[in-house]
């Protein structure tokens, strides 16, 4: 797998997808099994407690784990997600999400995702685990 495919599947998903867009998500770098986003947290991602919703660090990271597990070719969808949240996120912050492949089979993938502030602190850990589909992203 190149990484040229997995940045051609990439597009392929993010033109498609409302709401990666509607969250401001830019991508950064993907490659097989890697996907690195970036996002601005706004103030209408907040709480209660004026912090970002623990959904926005969340949404981002599984946008990470869609995309990095989608470009090793296959279709892939998630079947288990956990996130830890290790750090308050404020409006204004920049989150940067990367995920990358931990471990690869025929049917199931499991990936990590790191969630960074622009300071370069952990906001956030994720594992996303997928099951792939036969179904290749080049049919």
């Amino acid at each position: 797998m190149s990484k040229k495919l997995a940045t051609d599947i990439v597009d392929q998903m993010y033109n498609k997808d409302d709401f990666s867009q509607w969250l401001g998500i830019q991508r950064i770098e993907e490659a097989p099994g890697k996907s690195v986003l970036q996002m601005t947290v706004r103030k209408e991602m907040t709480n209660g407690f004026d912090i970002a919703h623990g959904g926005i660090s969340y949404a981002i990271a599984d946008s990470a784990l869609a995309f990095a597990s989608n470009s090793e070719g296959r279709h892939a969808v998630s079947i288990e997600t956990s996130i830890s949240h290790t750090l308050a996120i404020k409006t204004g912050d920049i989150i940067t999400a990367e995920a990358h492949r931990e471990s690869l089979s025929h049917k199931i993938g499991i990936y990590k995702v790191s969630v960074k502030n622009q300071n370069g602190e952990i906001v956030a850990l994720f594992k996303g685990t997928v099951y792939r589909k036969s179904a290749s992203w080049e049919e």
